[in-house]
């Protein structure tokens, strides 16, 4: 078998994050924000990078100082940035996040006009996703056109090249025009993959089919309570085909579903949150690591678990992710994996 040119190509947001300094002030008294980068995708390029993965990222900036701010923080991590396309007449996205620990974080997405949607089937055979050892997609990248269908298609690349899939189910009901398209936009998507990652809520999401099941809390539609049989839509996940579903469960640790019936539930580590947005890329920037590496399903999970406890203690999502040897020392003080 020919070398890959890339452990992992991920596929999708990408952002400016500015996230509240005045950490536990309401939003309406923030004074001040600091600027860093974000969206899932970029956020598990960098976390992967930074554990000593090759990575690359396939997404779409503005013609903007925005743009500049994102290339210039990829470049100095050492992440492929080649498959980063400029679109003309669109911006780079925005995140705008309030810090109320432990459990209220206010989110505002600006991704009207947005340039990582725009990424196209142009784009994806340019960053040929043949060559590499995983293709990670981001579900919000299959919410409008192009990047929906660039999505499908770098999927059949994908598979064509005998390419594992990994989906993080990534649902923000406000980026969707009604919340059950995700679900058969995700569903449809899930056929293609190997392994999903994703949180309860996002579970049934997935299933979602009565919008009765919804209910929007905090005032933040993109925060849902989803109301369902976990257990079930499980199980309906995992008659797609896929080989592995991840369930992140916070500070409880994660649970892996495995196509042959096998559950293992996997202990989290507790620590301190101050910010919980980007455990979950954390999450699955150790689990990607661990499983390019051949580790076996817990060891994975356990690696995710201990990125993700790191991540929570820190203000912000990428510019936070720990190196190989921080995340170690972390597994190794807790007792080991």
């Amino acid at each position: 078998m020919p070398e890959k040119s890339y452990d992992v190509i991920t596929y999708g947001r990408s952002s400016i994050d500015l996230y509240s300094a005045n950490i536990g002030a309401d939003f309406v008294d923030i004074q001040q924000f600091n600027a860093y980068v974000g969206g899932s995708p970029l956020n598990m390029a960098v976390g992967t990078k930074r554990l000593g993965l090759h990575s690359a990222l396939i997404t779409g900036i503005g013609q903007d100082q925005v743009g500049d701010f994102l290339l210039n923080f990829l470049n100095k991590e050492g992440v492929e940035t080649k498959f980063i396309q400029r679109k003309p007449g669109f911006r780079t996205s925005a995140v705008v996040l309030g810090i109320q620990p432990p459990d209220n974080f206010p989110l505002v997405y600006y991704r009207e006009n947005c340039a990582d949607s725009k990424v196209n089937i142009d784009d994806v055979i340019y960053a040929n996703v043949g060559d590499c050892k995983l293709f990670e997609i981001s579900a919000t990248a299959l919410n409008v056109e192009p990047s929906r269908s660039a999505g499908f298609f770098a999927a059949e690349e994908a598979v064509k090249n005998n390419v594992p899939i990994l989906i993080d189910l990534d649902f923000r009901a406000d980026q969707w025009h009604d919340p059950r398209s995700f679900g058969v936009t995700t569903r449809a998507y899930l056929q293609h993959c190997t392994i999903a990652l994703g949180t309860e809520e996002e579970i049934l999401a997935t299933m979602l089919s009565d919008p009765n099941q919804i209910k929007i809390t905090n005032q933040q539609i993109s925060a849902p309570e989803i109301r369902g049989n976990v257990d079930a839509a499980i199980q309906k996940i995992m008659a797609l085909g896929i080989e592995a579903l991840i369930v992140k469960r916070g500070d409880k640790g994660s649970t892996v579903f495995l196509k042959n019936g096998v559950v293992i539930d996997v202990p989290g580590f507790k620590v301190e949150v101050m910010n919980v947005l980007g455990a979950g890329d954390a999450f699955a920037s150790g689990f990607i690591y661990g499983y390019l590496n051949g580790w076996d399903w817990y060891k994975c999970c356990r690696m995710g678990n201990a990125c993700g406890a790191i991540l929570v203690t820190k203000p912000g999502c990428s510019n936070f992710n720990p190196t190989l040897e921080e995340v170690t020392a972390f597994i190794e003080e807790k007792g080991g994996f």
